[in-house]
């Protein structure tokens, strides 16, 4: 800490500095390799297809998972136009410094389901994009919650909005872990 009570970082990303520390500290270091595809091949064949059909081929593995779900560990299992169910496996490197898991990975569970949702209502070559998240966290997620999965559900559809609404839950047990809303903008589409 310097005089004036300003703390700075050691040089290095968050990766080198673990890797620093599994140096000193192997006994309780950990590991996870990630194999992702480029996404950018991906995106552009689904733009070639209408919402449902793009978000069908996700759910049945016929195009490869994005980055993030391979990162977050979470992926679409179940859809209809208008709805969709996520399911994560939350773990210890979702953790953060107060030893739960990150409110971010609830986010993100629940701005991915949101999304996709309204996705499913979409002709093909229109995107869209989250304008907002509210996102209402209710119990901590820890690495022994087991599986979640978030449900989604549009409740608006516009030509230039959409609404939507989850909730994300306990597999096993069903408790509400946390809940929350989205308005998505519409871009591309005719007015």
């Amino acid at each position: 800490m310097s005089g004036d009570g300003v703390v700075t970082a050691p040089e290095g990303s968050a990766d080198e500095l673990a890797e620093a520390f599994a140096a000193s500290s192997p006994e309780s270091s950990r590991s996870r390799t990630l194999v992702w595809q480029d996404p950018v091949p991906t995106a552009a064949v689904g733009a070639t297809m209408s919402g449902i059909e793009y978000m069908t081929a996700v759910v049945r593995g016929e195009v490869p998972p994005p980055p993030i779900a391979v990162t977050m560990r979470l992926r679409p299992v179940e859809l209809e136009e208008r709805r969709v169910v996520f399911e994560g496996e939350p773990g210890e490197e979702h953790y953060n410094p107060i030893g739960v898991v990150h409110g971010g990975y609830a986010a993100t569970l629940l701005d991915s389901a949101l999304g996709c949702a309204v996705h499913t209502t979409l002709p093909a070559g229109v995107a869209y994009t989250s304008l907002g998240l509210e996102a209402k966290i209710v119990r901590p997620i820890t690495r022994d919650t087991g599986r979640v999965l978030c449900e989604a559900t549009v409740l608006y559809r516009g030509r230039r909005q959409a609404t939507a609404e989850a909730t994300l839950t306990v597999a096993d047990s069903g408790k509400l872990l946390a809940h929350g809303t989205s308005t998505l903008m519409i871009l591309g589409e005719a007015a």
